[in-house]
């Protein structure tokens, strides 16, 4: 197979020899199919029985984009570099001392400078104008020692890394939350993280009933027992006593976390008190944030080792009366990928021991899917409708059934991963919710992984996949230009065109109007974005990246009741954009208005 008949746009192959071929080796690649054997044969070498035929199946799922493992994977398994097969990290928690801050720092820069995002809460440091522990000096608060990361990452970049991706995370009670919240208002400041807020159901309960909201820290001192509240918080391990440092009205801070989103698309929410209710090791780690793109929430040191199914690839005979998502094979693929993820914990370098040790102890993968909404065109389904819903959840579910399959099968290979608690596990919500065949073979036979499924924005390798729909999103843009950054770091447009719509313009040459069930994002209401997120929530044991487009000129009262109607849903966590002046953009209509989207790609 040669790139000719593979890569069906400049920018796909473009993508494919900046950012996933090994130009550098003793045999350079000169085709993708180069870059598919190496991979396949690097994550098969873990196999103590039969590893040329895993090789083969693992090939057999990578050939024509059908599988479409992470970033990291395809850049590095097989290869000399010293970089990390996982895309992203949660960090430890940072100790309330300069000692822990500086390490912590010195551990992302490490991990960073592997090729791994990492996502950080800094929720343990104290509030600004407290007394430091140790030094009769003031502690100058959680927002300026973001900033330190901040220049952490863009000096990393300046060295030729891969753009840095960072989270950063804060309790919605902390004392300094309106800094955090207001951090992104100024141009420029903290421009290397995405922000995330904390939200817990107490919190929204308290917006919901107009009440006040105590703002705590967990500093004891001569207070009264008034003053106190027993909360977990961040690094604990119990309820820890903190003090009350003072009372705010939560709907006063509520308006403002959605003016801040509403200008500058910043804080996304985390509902964090759901993430730890649905977790399936609730019962061993306690989450309070997630990798930058928020479709993996993960403890201190967790990593993600992720990768997604194209569903584009598996329509027979598309936009035609018979047009079918052939859900037996994808299934099949779910369960060979799911091996190869699992292999990837086995074959991957960490850059800290800490990181290898959560990674092999909870065996974490996320199998997620993308292309979702090129494939809903394909079969003639309008992504905003039940029938695309349903459409999609069909989908999930195959996938979710073949990849726990898959893991219990594994287990007994090869056994459950080293955190396994089979009671405990078996008691959580979200396998509880599992077909009793499952269950049973769980509890018959364990299980490898402790988590499965993640739905991951595959900016990049969609547009190798010949620029396919991202993940579960609609379609921004049929047509426009993309930026990306050449070998030697120079920008470059690229003709960007929509995989489906291309493939329904060259069956169609004499039409000129497309079908009705054809939607782009912005022609999809902020309800049905949701409504497509809440389908696939439920199946889907980490969670989600997903982005909810609205018009610029949408009401601040609207925008607000998205993020509202997020929590109600039983959604993980909600970002919505609004286009604005502040955010920059990579594509752009032919016309030359600007689409916002991912950053420059490298």
């Amino acid at each position: 197979m040669t790139n000719e008949n593979v890569f069906e746009t400049r920018l796909a192959k473009d993508i494919w020899e900046t950012k996933y071929r090994y130009a550098r080796g003793p045999v350079p690649e000169v085709s993708v199919t180069d870059t598919w054997q190496r991979v396949a044969r690097a994550i098969s070498r873990v196999e103590a029985n039969d590893p040329d035929g895993w090789r083969a199946r693992f090939l057999g799922v990578l050939e024509g984009f059908k599988f479409l493992p992470g970033g990291r994977i395809l850049a590095g398994a097989g290869t000399r570099h010293s970089t990390t097969l996982c895309n992203c990290f949660v960090m430890g928690f940072i100790d309330d001392s300069m000692e822990s801050i500086f390490e912590r720092l010195k551990e992302g820069a490490l991990t960073m400078q592997w090729g791994g995002g990492i996502g950080v809460d800094f929720s343990t440091l104290r509030p600004q104008g407290v007394a430091a522990a140790t030094r009769n000096t003031t502690a100058s608060g959680p927002v300026s020692f973001m900033s330190v990361w901040d220049a952490m990452c863009g000096a990393l970049m300046s060295t030729g890394s891969r753009r840095g991706a960072m989270m950063g995370t804060l309790r919605c009670d902390h004392p300094d939350v309106r800094t955090f919240v207001n951090a992104k208002r100024t141009a420029g400041v903290l421009s290397n993280f995405n922000l995330s807020l904390q939200v817990t159901d107490e919190f929204m309960a308290a917006v919901a009933a107009d009440a006040s909201l105590p703002l705590c820290f967990p500093l004891a001192g001569s207070e009264t027992a008034a003053q106190m509240r027993l909360l977990r918080w961040p690094g604990a391990d119990a309820e820890l006593p903190c003090r009350v440092f003072a009372s705010v009205s939560a709907t006063d801070l509520w308006h403002e976390i959605m003016s801040a989103a509403f200008e500058t698309a910043e804080p996304g929410v985390l509902f964090v008190d759901r993430i730890n209710q649905l977790n399936n090791l609730y019962y061993c780690e306690h989450i309070t944030t997630t990798n930058p793109c928020g479709e993996i929430p993960l403890p201190p040191y967790g990593a993600c080792v992720l990768g997604s199914l194209n569903l584009t690839a598996f329509v027979r005979d598309p936009f035609s009366r018979g047009a079918e998502l052939q859900l037996e094979e994808l299934g099949h693929a779910a369960a060979v990928a799911t091996r190869f993820l699992d292999n990837v914990i086995d074959c991957s370098a960490f850059p800290l021991s800490e990181q290898r040790e959560q990674a092999q102890g909870a065996r974490r993968i996320g199998l997620g899917l993308t292309g979702l909404a090129d494939a809903l065109m394909m079969l003639g389904l309008d992504y905003a409708s039940d029938a695309g819903r349903g459409l999609a959840e069909t989908t999930m579910r195959c996938v979710r059934d073949a990849a726990y399959r898959a893991s219990i099968g594994l287990a007994e290979e090869k056994g459950s991963f080293p955190f396994y608690d089979r009671d405990a596990y078996l008691a959580g919500e979200y396998v509880g919710d599992l077909p009793d065949d499952l269950r049973d073979g769980i509890a018959r036979s364990g299980i490898r992984n402790s988590h499965l499924l993640a739905i991951a924005p595959t900016g990049t390798i969609s547009l190798l996949a010949n620029n396919i729909s991202s993940g579960i999103e609609p379609v921004f843009a049929y047509e426009g230009q993309r930026r990306v950054l050449d070998r030697t770091g120079e920008p470059e447009a690229r003709e960007a065109i929509d995989y489906a719509y291309a493939l329904w313009r060259a069956r169609n040459s004499r039409q000129t109007r497309l079908p009705a069930y054809f939607k782009t994002a912005q022609e999809i209401s902020a309800e049905d974005h949701l409504q497509m997120q809440a389908t696939m929530q439920p199946l889907v044991d980490n969670s989600i990246s997903k982005t909810i487009n609205v018009p610029e000129h949408i009401s601040k009262e609207d925008f607000a009741f998205i993020y509202a109607r997020a929590h109600e849903l039983g959604l993980k966590g909600c970002t919505v954009f609004r286009p604005n002046a502040v955010r920059g953009s990579v594509l752009s209509r032919s016309s030359g208005e600007a689409i916002p989207g991912c950053p420059l790609e490298r």
